[in-house]
């Protein structure tokens, strides 16, 4: 078992400095009568009357007993007998001590004690206010705590003594070996004192921002409180019960008696804290969201035309599951509006396998998705194929995964549903499709609903955001035309319609069955036909036809044309180029197709057009739908 396997037992905390005392004497601190008895002990030669051991769960049993020869003083210690990795009988050694009768610690200021161990090692947690009932409020424990082979005195600060009138749980010890074998641990003089060099309190909670939909809760964590001790800084992880806390806004987060956060409706809640009256640095952040009211459009896609993974529009394949035992997500069936969807919470990353019948996807051009998120940063959708063999590792696994963020090529924003038809081109890593096995999602929200998850043949539907119309058939004769898109003609030959040099993403899509270019996240846009430069000395026009959503009534778009002059190549020292550029005043529009036709003397820097061998677009326009670009001249007649 690793080291951290028992901090995983008991909980996380952050990693903690130790700190020697070189006092030997015991100082026990004479106190008031209390409600519950005072007393300091916890254990000297023998356990403290009332006094009980609990071994944590998973751990070895027998791992504790009393140690008669190796005492720090006295006639008897404790032993911890930490087990090897490989040890049948537990995978480390841990448990607590408790008391029947609660004790009032609010006089002191620390557990003390002394240790030693058969071998140099680091032990992983110890600390004092775990009772073993899985109740316990106020744990307090101090993590990779190294020891020697030498008694040495060591003191854990109590964050609050102040909360700590009636506590059963008096000490605590959990540790797994970082060697191949095992070792023993040592304590003896175990109590609770007041040192009087405890001070400088400095708590802190982390400072974080999470997420959750309105009517859950979430729960407080990393909190922990750093004292200055004969000088040195120590830093304990406290329970959150230690705490005070306090929402911005109770309206939309608020903090319960347990110390769990109710999200009570949409909006956004800082939840910071105080120890007694000290603040605490940090600061949670909580973002409360709403769960989707509406289902998702109703897929139109024939059936014959689908391979359906889930969706009641459709007969599904089989599933072997939506939730792998090797993700790190939940999963339940919910509906939404009357329509059951897959809602994943806690996801870090999730795999749906349908490994026991794979699936043969080489007839399907395009995956759909319906994606619901809060968290828009990032969202992944990864096809993973096991290959011929049908198995995973077989050597002829393939995968490919792809992101889609609010200015990806199809964006995606929070809370709606985002309609995704991914072509399977974009998954480039895929050697096959013909034995798919999983599909894995992943993303920045923790929780997502999915729906209408299937694959498909056909053109990509139309954007609903896009143009509702293909662009107007071009009327120009094609002897009149050289052209570089268009549905109309004869294209010449394109390297590129997206540089790999330029800032912009570029995809094909369908308009009523009219090829379109969409560009998006557009800066500047590089089209290049460089292998095979254009002569356009008999044209007088360049003309495209542009469609975009976004506001134009003081944008631009430019149009930029470069001729690499008569050597053919860029940068060969007889290069040219001019720009254009396009504003509503020169017809641009929101919403409309736009027809530019632009003469081609008005590119007066262009030392020539025999060699044309790039077009670059750019300007305000984020979102631009591209068709018809070509070179034209006025009707030459029939005879020419």
């Amino acid at each position: 078992m690793a080291a951290s396997s028992a901090r995983r037992m008991m909980g996380s905390a952050a990693a903690l400095p130790a700190l020697a005392l070189a006092a030997c004497e015991r100082d026990l601190t004479e106190l008031d009568p209390a409600a519950f008895p005072p007393e300091p002990a916890v254990f000297y030669d023998d356990f403290a009357p009332g006094l009980h051991y609990g071994a944590f769960g998973g751990s070895k049993v027998d791992a504790l007993d009393i140690e008669r020869d190796l005492v720090y003083r006295g006639t008897a210690a404790l032993k911890f007998s930490v087990p090897a990795p490989s040890d049948p009988t537990g995978g480390y050694a841990g448990g607590a001590f408790f008391s029947t009768v609660p004790r009032d610690l609010s006089g002191f200021d620390a557990l003390t004690f002394w240790a030693r161990a058969s071998t140099a090692a680091t032990l992983d947690r110890v600390g004092f206010g775990d009772d073993n009932t899985g109740t316990s409020r106020f744990p307090a424990t101090l993590d990779n705590l190294s020891l020697s082979t030498r008694w040495t005195k060591y003191a854990i600060p109590l964050p609050l003594p102040a909360v700590l009138a009636q506590e059963s749980g008096l000490f605590l010890v959990a540790d797994a070996s970082e060697f191949p074998v095992g070792y023993e641990l040592y304590f003896d003089d175990v109590q609770f004192e007041r040192l009087g060099t405890i001070i400088n309190p400095r708590p802190a909670i982390d400072t974080r921002t999470v997420s959750g939909e309105a009517g859950g809760t979430l729960a407080v964590g990393g909190t922990r409180v750093t004292f200055d001790v004969n000088g040195t800084h120590l830093t304990v992880g406290a329970a959150p019960a230690y705490f005070t806390f306090t929402s911005s806004d109770p309206g939309v987060a608020t903090v319960n008696p347990d110390h769990t956060i109710t999200l009570v409706r949409p909006g956004t809640a800082t939840i910071t804290a105080t120890l007694g009256a000290t603040p605490a640095t940090g600061a949670l952040t909580v973002n409360v969201e709403t769960p989707p009211e509406d289902a998702p459009p109703v897929p139109t896609v024939p059936a014959e035309d689908v391979i359906s993974l889930f969706s009641d529009a459709y007969a599904d394949v089989a599933v072997d599951t939506w939730s792998a035992d090797w993700d790190q997500a939940d999963v339940e069936d919910v509906v939404v509006a009357g329509n059951p969807v897959k809602k994943y919470t806690n996801l870090a990353f999730a795999g749906v396998e349908f490994t026991s019948s794979t699936i043969d996807a080489t007839s399907m051009t395009h995956l759909h998705v319906d994606l619901w998120t809060n968290d828009a940063n990032a969202f992944r959708i990864k096809l993973v194929d096991f290959g011929a063999n049908g198995i995973f590792g077989g050597g002829d696994d393939s995968e490919h995964e792809v992101t889609f963020t609010p200015v990806s090529t199809t964006p995606i924003a929070p809370g709606t549903w985002n309609v995704l038809d991914i072509p399977l081109s974009a998954f480039g890593g895929l050697a096959d499709r013909s034995h798919l096995a999983q599909l894995i999602i992943s993303g920045s929200s923790r929780t997502v609903y999915l729906d209408n998850i299937y694959f498909f043949q056909g053109e990509t539907p139309v954007d609903p955001t896009g143009p509702p119309d293909p662009a107007p058939t071009p009327q120009d004769a094609a002897r009149d035309v050289i052209s570089l898109f268009s549905d109309a003609y004869d294209d010449a030959a394109i390297d590129t319609w997206s540089a790999e040099w330029d800032q912009a993403d570029v995809e094909d899509v369908a308009i009523e069955g009219d090829a379109t270019k969409k560009y998006t996240n557009l800066v500047f846009a590089g089209i290049e036909f460089t292998s095979q430069t254009l002569d356009a000395r008999s044209m007088t026009h360049f003309r495209m036809d542009i469609w975009t959503p976004d506001e134009t009534a003081a944008a631009g778009f430019k149009v930029k044309l470069v001729d690499f002059g008569a050597d053919g190549g860029f940068g060969g020292g007889d290069d040219s180029e001019h720009e254009v550029t396009v504003t509503a005043a020169d017809g641009l529009a929101t919403g409309a197709w736009v027809s530019l036709n632009l003469p081609l003397a008005d590119f007066a820097n262009l030392a020539g057009r025999e060699n044309l061998a790039q077009l670059i677009i750019s300007g305000d326009l984020s979102t631009v739908y591209v068709d018809n670009v070509y070179f034209r001249r006025p009707a030459s007649g029939p005879g020419h």
